[in-house]
């Protein structure tokens, strides 16, 4: 009785080891091929690069975006830094009908049709 009840723990033992030994080997199997197979983001490379054409434009941009300049000097336009802009429209809109009457003055000269430069004298005249 006693070779018989230690052949079977054996047997249990020996199954034991194997199932777990098998299992070991599949989840081996499974993290590796999910290793190898592992695809990248779909949007990883485009983010990359769209971080870097932004990064480009705004160092392209900043001079006009941070510094007094001329837009239009023939009808008097100055461009102002963005921070200043938005100091002004913050001052301005206290009053709203005046600012909208300044706002559409503003417009009207900014778009008006330059004048026509003089036209060429005809050198039979």
């Amino acid at each position: 009785m006693n070779d018989d009840n230690c052949c079977r723990n054996t047997r249990f033992g020996a199954y034991a080891i194997g199932l777990t030994g098998t299992l070991l080997v599949m989840a081996a199997l499974v993290w590796l091929m999910r290793h190898y197979t592992e695809t990248p983001s779909l949007f990883a490379e485009r983010s990359a690069e769209r971080v870097q054409i932004k990064a480009e434009f705004d160092a392209a941009n900043a001079p006009v975006v941070q510094n007094y300049d001329w837009q239009d000097q023939t009808r008097g336009i100055v461009r102002i830094p963005l921070e200043r802009a938005k100091d002004l429209v913050l001052q301005e809109w206290q009053n709203p009908a005046a600012a909208r009457s300044n706002m559409i003055a503003r417009a009207a000269k900014a778009f008006a049709p330059l004048p026509k430069p003089p036209e060429k004298k005809s050198e039979y005249e």
